[in-house]
Order: C-alpha cells, then structure tokens, then sequence
C-alpha cells in the first residue's frame, strides 16, 4: 500500500513541510535522486507492498509532475530510461516463469509417482527399507552366534550397526509417508500462469476472484502487457531511426554511387582527351610529313620546273633568236628590197632628173639660143621693139623658173612615195 507520507506528496507536494520564506527545491527529471521507473510509468516496487514477491520500498521520488515533464520534453525516450525498465520487468518475468516452471515440476512428479507407484522414489524407498530389513535380520543372528559363544564385545559392536540400520529404515519409511501424504494433496492443486501461485482445482469462484484481483497476480499482468507495450514502443522507435538510418545509408550510397559514375565519366573524359590529343598529334605529324613531302616535291618540282623553264626559256630564247634573226633578216632583206627600191627610185629619180635636166638644159639651152637670137634681133631691132623685146624675154624667165618648180616638185613626190612605202614594208615585218 502506498504510504501515507507518498499521499502527501501526491496531495500537497514534496515541500509541504517547508515554511513560507524557505527555498523550494527545483528538482528536474534527470536528477539522480528522481526514480527512472516512476518516470516510464510506474515503479515495480509498489506492486507487490506485503507479498510473497516484495521488491522492498523505493527511495527514490516518485512525482507525477516530474513525468509529465519528462513526457514533454525533447529527450523523451532518447536517454534509455525504458530501456532499462524495461530489462528490469524482464528480469521479474523471468523469475516468475521459474517459479512458475518449478511449480508444474512438483506437479508433474507427484503425479507420476502416483501412476507409476513402485517405480517412483517411494518404490525405491520401500526396496531400500527390504534390503535394511533383510540386513538386520542377518546381523542379529550373528549377534546371537557371538553371544552363545561368549564374544561379548564383537556382539555389542554388532549391535551398534543395528542400531544405525534401524534408524536408516525409520528415515526411510518417515521420508515415504511424507511424499504419499504431499501427493495426496497435491492432486487438486494447479499452477496460475501468471504469477506461479498454486490454485485449487474446482475451488470456490469467490477464492477465485480473490487471486485474480490480489497484488501479485496483478502486478505480474502489468508487467507483462508494459513488458509487451514496450517492445512494440521501441520498435516503433528503433524502426524510425533505422528508417532514417537506412535513408541516410541510401542516400549516402547514391552519392557514392552517382561519385563513382562522375569519377568514371570523368576518367572516360580524360582518356577521350588523351585520345583526341593523341589523333591530334598523330593528325600534326602526318601534316608536317605531308607539309615536308610537299616541300620536297616542290623543291624537286621546282627544280624540275627551273630545269624545264630554264629549258623553255633557252628553247624559246633560242626560238626567239631565231624569230629574231628570221624578222632580222627578214627586216634586213625588206631594208634591203627598200634600199633596193629606194636605191632604184633614187636612181630613176635621178634619172628623170637628169632626163628632166637634160630636157631642161635642152630647153634652157635653146632657150639660150633664142635668147641670142632674139638678142642678135634685138640688136638689129634695137630701135622700138626694145621695150617688147625685154617682156618677151621676162616671160621666157618666168616659165623656166615655172618648169623648174615643177620639177622640184615632182621629185618631192617621189622622196615622200619612197618614204611610205618603206614604213609599209617595215610595219608588214613588225606584224610578221
């Protein structure tokens, strides 16, 4: 029962006895003084105050306050306290269901011995008393053999052994009717499952009751339904952290995985690199070879080609020379078909010239002789014909200075037709 001293603190508190300018204790839930029991639901020494299984008290604060404080706070069912609770109601368990397998033990030898009679401990006992007897019997025959013949001493140590038989077989036989008489009784005895009590079988339902609703019975059934409450709590409890755990720990391992994809894409990326740097460089090699080839085919191209210009132009000089000689001579005989010609005008210009002197001189000179003869007329007509003499005779002068104008003339023309044709014949050569 709980005490009158606990009613108080439930009724008034912990500091009812304090006066009213004293200090009240702030005591927390986590205190060491503060039972952790109490705190997960209830302590297990108040179950079973004046019974058979008393835990003894508690020394420890039980304060309803205390656990509602606990049940509001951030750490609840995050220090271990119901863990601990409950390994502790286990371990109540545990003992009651040895009591409990104890008790069907009894039971279970006192009903075979019951069945199987003699050949059960009693049948034993009863074999054990016959040997007892049967020794005995034999030791006081000797006994009476050995005082006939006046062997007192060995008689009476003889005797001694009797004695100690007698008192083994009354222990026997005292054991035996023990056993029969406990068996007896418990025929109509069972084994309460719960709090290992024995139970009359068939016994009135107002004992009955009595059990059912006495502290034992009842404390043991709330530690086994907090017993399982727990379990199912801290499963759910450890299932979140697991779920949490096992999220984080998938989590993790996606990282790593999609770490380990980038590591490879990017090894794959460098080896690509590589790869490409290294059909780069092979690509730059082979230009530079093809470059070097180039320029070697150049170089010898260019020097073939040198060669062969160098052979074109000596064959084209060399033809040239030849056009050049052949419009050479070709200039020179047309100079000379020019000359020629200019040579034969020259001279059939002179010779029309000396023609033309010729005539002119012919002319002149039988001008001359007319002259005399008009000036040997004159002079016999010296008298009025002076005057028609003298423009007769400035006439004849005009018209020789006429015909030799012509003459000049017509000599010019010849020197400018020669001309011509000359730069005719050199300009059909250009062209040729």
């Amino acid at each position: 029962m709980i005490s009158a001293a606990q009613l108080l603190d439930e009724l008034m508190g912990r500091d009812r006895n304090l006066a009213p300018d004293e200090k009240r204790s702030n005591v927390r839930w986590d205190h060491e003084s503060v039972c952790k029991y109490y705190l997960c639901g209830f302590c297990p020494a108040e179950l079973f105050t004046n019974t058979r299984s008393d835990l003894g008290p508690c020394e420890k604060i039980h304060d309803e306050n205390l656990r509602k404080q606990y049940e509001k706070s951030s750490r609840f069912m995050k220090v271990g306290y119901e863990r601990d609770f409950l390994r502790y109601l286990q371990s109540l368990l545990a003992e009651v269901e040895r009591r409990i397998r104890r008790g069907h033990a009894r039971l279970a030898l006192s009903q075979n011995q019951q069945s199987s009679g003699a050949a059960g401990p009693t049948g034993k006992n009863e074999e054990k008393i016959q040997v007892l007897t049967d020794k005995i019997d034999v030791l006081l025959q000797q006994i009476e053999e050995l005082g006939s013949e006046g062997k007192v001493e060995e008689a009476q140590g003889m005797m001694k052994l009797v004695e100690q038989l007698k008192e083994e077989r009354e222990l026997l036989r005292s054991t035996t009717s023990t056993i029969e008489s406990f068996a007896a009784q418990e025929k109509q005895m069972e084994v309460c499952e719960v709090c290992g009590a024995f139970l009359i079988v068939g016994d009135a339902q107002s004992r009955v009751d009595d059990h059912l609703m006495g502290k034992q019975h009842m404390g043991y059934a709330k530690i086994k339904a907090t017993v399982e409450e727990l379990k199912e709590k801290l499963r759910k409890r450890t299932e979140e952290p697991d779920r949490d755990e096992r999220l984080k720990k998938e989590k993790q391992e996606r990282e790593e995985r999609e770490k380990e994809r980038e590591r490879e894409r990017e090894e794959r990326e460098r080896k690509r690199r590589r790869e490409e740097e290294e059909r780069e460089k092979e690509r730059a090699r082979d230009r530079e070879r093809r470059k070097r080839s180039r320029s070697r085919s150049r170089h010898s191209s260019r020097t073939s080609d040198r060669r062969c210009s160098r052979s074109r132009d000596h064959k084209r000089s060399r033809s040239r020379e030849r056009r050049r000689s052949r419009s050479r001579d070709r200039r020179r005989s047309r100079s000379h078909d020019r000359s020629e010609r200019k040579h034969r005008s020259r001279s059939r210009d002179r010779r029309r010239s000396k023609s033309r002197d010729r005539k002119s001189y012919k002319h002149r000179s039988k001008s001359r002789d007319r002259e005399q003869d008009r000036k040997s007329k004159e002079k016999e007509k010296r008298g009025s014909d002076d005057k028609k003499s003298s423009v007769k005779s400035g006439s004849r002068e005009k018209q020789s200075e006429d015909t030799n104008t012509e003459s000049k003339e017509s000599d010019t023309k010849n020197e400018v037709n020669g001309t011509s044709e000359d730069i005719k014949s050199e300009g059909d050569t250009q062209s040729n």
